[in-house]
């Protein structure tokens, strides 16, 4: 869909630290999708600790999700333009000793974690002693996390006893990846602990579906005093529950105690995941089981999700090919209906949900009901839309090109 008629894509270039776009005309039908949207973003966002329209550099999971995204951009397409963005906010948050700038340790939110995951990249190729030691800071997170009565790690200090299927994408496959560089076996029992835990927790049968959070406690209001859960299926939070898990089998050695289950977990949710794709767009809603529902909209970030994890089950043989068209009509879907094509030759992402989460701040308490997700703003360019989208694409792409 286009804003504007321009057809002209973002030439990046990089030097001394800095990034400077120019446009150039080419038709953008030669361009991968994957390639259109980090260049938008590189566009957008000359220096990646702007994304968000930052004022300044602040350690985030949001940030990290997109650089993670331009990591594996680089290696897909070689161009090393994206691993030298994705650089400039890793160099702008490590100082010279290692610590990691803005980042609140005692806070316990495993949202510190997810931007983790692109420090693995730069210390292999630069050795730098200093990317090492902010990753054993966020190892040490991890080993202190608060956790509830089965090993479950609490997702902030402020949210005691509480799992969210979110917190699983933020911490499970960094904690995998670092087992496997670092050659830390025993982390593995706890990574298939976290994901399995989770699963037994908010598991309804009904649907094949998760719900977004359990408290272990029954403290919270949005609690069901039965079974802890919160009361609906957040499409994003499940997206980012089976992502976590396509990426934690990367690192997750054949031989681990519990891999298989694992993967049966993975295809359940596959299974789920496309009875609940609309038909007409091939896109997911906001709220997962209640497309018809008025106020209900179909939403970017958690149809990327799905492309991504489905796509990446498929190129990995976790789940077999009957998928391919259903992911194929996801994926067209979604550029269709969620991207505009600016003046500028930038491409937008609408249809984003800003944020939701569980509980918090007394003046506006989110009670997990369907009136909360709903009402949450919807806005465009998100980064949690991004960089799914761009992941999603390199997936996709990958699977279309076997």
């Amino acid at each position: 869909m286009k804003r504007t008629g321009l057809n002209i894509i973002c030439s990046l270039l990089l030097a001394g630290g800095m990034c400077a776009c120019t446009a150039t005309p080419k038709q953008t039908e030669e361009i991968k999708w994957s390639e259109r949207m980090a260049q938008s973003e590189m566009q957008r966002f000359p220096e990646p600790w702007m994304i968000e329209k930052a004022k300044k550099p602040r350690w985030g999971y949001t940030h990290g999700l997109v650089v993670k995204s331009m990591l594996e951009e680089w290696k897909h397409t070689g161009d090393t333009a994206y691993y030298n963005y994705a650089k400039i906010y890793a160099d702008s948050l490590i100082d010279t000793d290692g610590k990691i700038k803005t980042m609140k340790y005692l806070s316990f939110n495993i949202d510190n974690i997810n931007a983790g995951k692109i420090l693995f990249d730069f210390y292999e190729k630069t050795g730098d002693g200093r990317y090492k030691v902010a990753m054993d800071t966020l190892r040490k997170q991890l080993a202190e996390q608060p956790r509830t009565s089965e090993g479950g790690f609490w997702h902030k200090l402020v949210y005691p006893h509480q799992m969210w299927l979110d917190g699983i994408f933020m911490a499970s496959p960094y904690l995998a990846q670092y087992g496997n560089v670092f050659k830390d076996t025993t982390v593995n029992a706890d990574i298939v602990n976290q994901i399995k835990l989770i699963a037994r927790k908010t598991y309804d049968p009904a649907t094949g579906l998760y719900y977004h959070g359990w408290d272990e406690s029954r403290e919270q209001k949005w609690a069901n005093p039965e079974t802890g859960c919160s009361p609906n299926f957040w499409s994003r939070s499940i997206g980012w529950y089976g992502a976590a898990i396509v990426d934690v089998l990367d690192y997750l050695p054949q031989e681990t105690a519990g891999r298989d289950s694992v993967i049966q977990i993975l295809q359940r949710l596959a299974e789920a995941i496309v009875k609940y794709q609309d038909p007409q767009s091939g896109t997911w809603y906001q709220v997962t089981d209640q497309g018809a529902r008025k106020g209900n909209y179909l939403e970017s970030s958690a149809t990327a999700l799905f492309v991504y994890t489905l796509a990446k089950a498929i190129n990995k043989g976790y789940i077999g090919n009957e998928y391919i068209e259903p992911v194929r009509k996801a994926f067209n879907g979604m550029t269709e209906n969620f991207t505009l094509l600016e003046e500028d030759g930038s491409y937008t992402i609408t249809n984003c949900c800003a944020v939701a989460g569980l509980g918090g701040d007394s003046k506006r308490y989110r009670d997990g009901s369907f009136e909360y997700y709903i009402s949450e703003p919807i806005i465009e360019n998100d980064p949690k839309s991004v960089g799914a989208f761009i992941l999603a694409a390199i997936e996709f792409e990958k699977m279309i090109e076997k």
